[in-house]
């Protein structure tokens, strides 16, 4: 991810042609002190995205980070100080709190399905329902939770779902056929393949050549009686519709890993400001 590519982006986006609002009453010269105020309860994330907003806007302003991204912080906690030019305090300003409100309120909801699994063995993993354009920050976001990254795109891991499947006729050709593409174009990528039941479960087992078996929309039950029939030949993912209340009961199975895409589509952002100090 180019991050200072996306930053210069979005400035361009917000800007345009100028922040009139300040250009038409604040000295280009005049310098000012901002605190990013905590405005509820939540897991904090984004800091180092912040500090390197304000850099390419004025590589010599003055941050001070009191709380480091993944802390727990609570309402009426101070973040960090800056020491800049207003005209960048305030041509930050909008930037910096649109992506630490979502990142935090994602990091903060990845905490608690994290938090509700802690017992069991299971690793939540985020999914690709993501923002588009905005992906890297989300899953960043995730790591801080507590979460792990799944794939981060279509590139970097093979994931044989069931479209793949039907199209393919069958689950043994979508392997063979994945195999084969692999070894001719010389690429080192982890497969993954979807189990829509029992019976698939059987069929991949028995035919091989994978590494990771997704156990799609699998009740409770069915999914322990799939991770004991795999035997830890290979690993094993939950995934479809689990959410804060359900997450348990699959945890219970054992499972390597549990994917959840409302840590990402479903989290609401934190509550934050950024003031002027005087």
């Amino acid at each position: 991810m180019d991050i200072k590519a996306f930053i210069t982006s979005a400035l361009n986006e917000d800007i345009g042609t100028g922040d009139h609002s300040t250009l038409a009453c604040i000295d280009t010269s005049e310098v000012g002190k901002a605190v990013l105020k905590i405005k509820e309860a939540g897991i904090l994330a984004g800091i180092e995205v912040a500090t390197e907003i304000f850099l390419m806007l004025e590589p010599d302003c003055q941050i001070q980070v009191f709380i480091e991204d993944g802390s727990q912080v609570s309402y009426g906690e101070i973040a960090f100080e800056v020491r800049a030019k207003v005209h960048t305090i305030l041509s930050a300003e909008r930037l910096v709190l649109n992506i630490m409100q979502r990142m935090s309120g994602i990091a903060t909801l990845t905490r608690r399905y994290v938090e509700r699994i802690k017992e069991y063995p299971a690793h939540i993993l985020d999914t690709r329902k993501t923002t588009p354009n905005f992906r890297w920050f989300e899953k960043q976001a995730v790591v801080i939770g507590g979460g792990q990254n799944h794939r981060m795109g279509l590139y970097d891991m093979i994931m044989l779902k069931d479209n793949h499947i039907d199209y393919c006729g069958s689950i043994e050709n979508a392997i063979d056929k994945t195999n084969r593409y692999l070894s001719e174009n010389q690429l080192d990528l982890k497969i993954e393949i979807e189990a829509r039941s029992l019976e698939d479960v059987r069929r991949i087992l028995a035919h091989g050549g994978i590494h990771r078996i997704m156990l799609d929309n699998f009740t409770p039950e069915a999914l322990t009686e799939a991770v004991q029939l795999i035997d830890t030949k290979y690993e094993t993912e939950a995934s479809g519709g689990i959410n804060l209340d359900t997450i348990e009961s699959y945890a219970k199975s054992q499972v390597d890993y549990i994917s959840v895409g409302a840590i990402i589509h479903h989290a609401v952002s934190m509550d934050l400001s950024l003031k002027a100090v005087k």
